[in-house]
């Protein structure tokens, strides 16, 4: 976006004095090339160029892993991701070991927390309660979050979305993974998060059939804008803001 197109979005948003939520819907999308969107839309949110924006989209099989991951939480061979053309990055999130591939909602939250009451725990705590309000009203499905050692929303003693979040002079990156119709047998490959002793599960898996991911996106940005009091949402291209 140009300087003269940044000052007269941002003086429309003065004027309307309204909490806006850029969308950005990418499809399926490798994960480095993502990571290098977030960068550039970190910058520009961190300069008060755009609005919060959220990007939500699918990657390709790609095993993460994060700032306090272990190596041996990742169970198959180099030699395996590679043959099954599987991805392997090593992020500056927090969390562990994690697995991203086609039918998983992935949701990177690009947002000034300086607007979200400047708590770090508090936005992690909001992200959840967007997933288990959608999974509750929608579905009739009773997630919950067991503590801040083992952040993301559970159902029974399975995880259905795993979170893991860096923030930049307040504005945050990375995000959420939301289990829609995801493969289950991919999370063999790892020991999801780091823990042993849970499982995983999909929302395709607990209802028995898959899901139409063009209304689960919708439904996210929803539940998202409800939870963080969102009332201006638009869903623009990334040459609306880049």
């Amino acid at each position: 976006m140009k300087p003269g197109k940044h000052q007269a979005y941002l003086s429309k948003i003065s004027k309307e004095n309204k909490m806006q939520l850029n969308v950005v819907k990418l499809g399926k999308i490798e994960y480095d090339e993502a990571f290098k969107l977030q960068q550039e839309i970190v910058k520009l949110r961190q300069e008060s160029k755009i609005a919060d924006t959220l990007l939500l989209l699918e990657h390709f099989p790609v095993i993460t892993v994060g700032r306090s991951g272990d190596n041996d939480n990742i169970i198959v061979s180099e030699e395996f991701l590679e043959d099954n053309n599987v991805n392997l990055h090593y992020v500056n999130r927090g969390g562990d070991v994690t697995y991203h591939g086609p039918g998983q909602i992935v949701g990177y939250p690009i947002i000034d927390l300086n607007n979200h009451g400047k708590d770090l725990k508090l936005y992690v705590h909001k992200v959840e309660e967007v997933i288990i309000k959608l999974l509750k009203e929608e579905f009739n499905i009773h997630a919950y979050t067991k503590d801040m050692k083992y952040t993301g929303v559970w159902v029974d003693d399975n995880k259905i979305t795993a979170i893991g979040v860096l923030m930049k002079r307040w504005v945050t990156m990375h995000g959420f993974a939301f289990n829609v119709n995801t493969n289950l047998d991919h999370f063999k490959w790892i020991i999801p998060c780091g823990i042993q002793d849970k499982g995983v599960v999909s929302l395709k898996s607990l209802l028995g059939n898959e899901l139409d991911l063009n209304i689960m996106n919708d439904l996210v940005v929803k539940y998202f804008s409800d939870v963080f009091g969102y009332d201006d949402v638009k869903e623009c291209s990334l040459d609306n803001i880049l």
